[in-house]
């Protein structure tokens, strides 16, 4: 998805600045935990280079941050909202609802998601279908019908696995990685069994329910939105494993690996090819209304689009960011300097 301005059929009304106080001279972004490192480094770099004060950002997870973002437009709501995935319809008509005012999105560069564990253990190498067998709320049989997920240990999942207690660690239902990851990784292996596929196109909540339901008996272990806790808990604990995004496992690469996927690393070359299967866009929103009126906004979009921030030799990419190709970076530049008016 490009770079756009927003506009929900739900707002009649032209974008404006009523209800917009001028009291609030820092930058509030809340949002995404994987975002959270690429935000936090763009908004130092704007404390200590434009004179104004350094931008708060909050690690709220994807779905608690567009919960307080499109909570209203003024001084006590926030001005970005950071995300792991694209908004929801639902959360459009919340923003909508409660006249948020119109919205810029930011595509800002993609992230791969890993199943992580501890580098004393070893490195496994697991299917779709395996990680799907192992965290589903329940598995899909030959004759047409689901069972409660019997699988104990990850040698059950797959012989060739070690035989161990399946315990992954991960981020909670409002969290943009969580979402992603059922997704990309969870749906597809689902997928792997014809007879739930079959039902994507006409029984799509049937096909949900198999597809995107988590383990709730111990197996899959809500972790929040601290991902660093995630993974001092997997150094901690050798048989465990954990779910987050590469740029924390880019970081973190002296305590943790990543698990292989569909026979392909989790790498920045392998996330940037399209190789590694698990991966995503990332993005953040901002609420045209406040442009004009907190100070430090508009240099914030122009230091994160700037290629010394997310270009390939920009500091993000030293965060973990995977670059968009020069063509897609230039393109989202320029609709945010003409949508933000920089």
């Amino acid at each position: 998805m490009n770079t756009k301005t927003i506009i929900f059929t739900a707002i009649a009304a032209a974008v404006g600045t009523a209800g917009v106080a001028h009291a609030r001279d820092q930058v509030q972004i809340v949002g995404s935990s994987t975002v959270f490192p690429f935000s936090t480094a763009v908004a130092e770099q704007i404390g200590k280079t434009s004179g104004g004060k350094t931008p708060i950002v909050e690690s709220t997870g994807t779905g608690g941050g567009f919960k307080l973002f499109c909570s209203g437009s003024g001084d006590n709501t926030p001005d970005v909202a950071n995300a792991s995935r694209a908004i929801k319809s639902s959360e459009a008509e919340l923003c909508a609802s409660n006249k948020a005012g119109g919205i810029i999105e930011v595509k800002i560069g993609y992230d791969g998601i890993v199943l992580a564990n501890s580098r004393s253990a070893q490195q496994i190498n697991l299917s779709l279908k395996d990680i799907f067998l192992a965290l589903a709320k329940e598995v899909p049989g030959d004759d047409g019908k689901t069972t409660p997920n019997p699988y104990k240990t990850w040698k059950q999942v797959n012989p060739s696995l070690p035989d161990i207690k399946i315990e992954v660690m991960g981020p909670p239902p409002t969290s943009g990685t969580r979402d992603a990851f059922v997704e990309l990784a969870m749906e597809a292996g689902c997928k792997s069994f014809p007879w739930v596929k079959a039902l994507a196109n006409d029984y799509k909540d049937a096909f949900a329910k198999i597809c995107h339901s988590v383990r709730e008996d111990g197996a899959w272990i809500d972790a929040g939105e601290n991902d660093n806790l995630i993974i001092q808990k997997l150094a901690a604990n050798p048989n465990a494993m954990g779910v987050f995004g590469f740029s924390f496992l880019d970081q973190n690469t002296d305590k943790v690996q990543g698990s292989i996927i569909e026979n392909t690393e989790p790498s920045f070359d392998n996330i940037a090819s399209g190789a590694y299967k698990v991966s995503r866009p990332l993005y953040f929103y901002v609420k045209a209304a406040h442009l004009d009126v907190v100070p430090g906004l508009k240099p914030y979009l122009a230091e994160f689009t700037s290629e010394k921030a997310w270009g390939p030799e920009g500091y993000l990419t030293e965060k973990g960011l995977i670059p968009m190709p020069d063509e897609e970076r230039a393109k989202i530049r320029n609709d945010v300097a003409a949508n933000a008016k920089l």
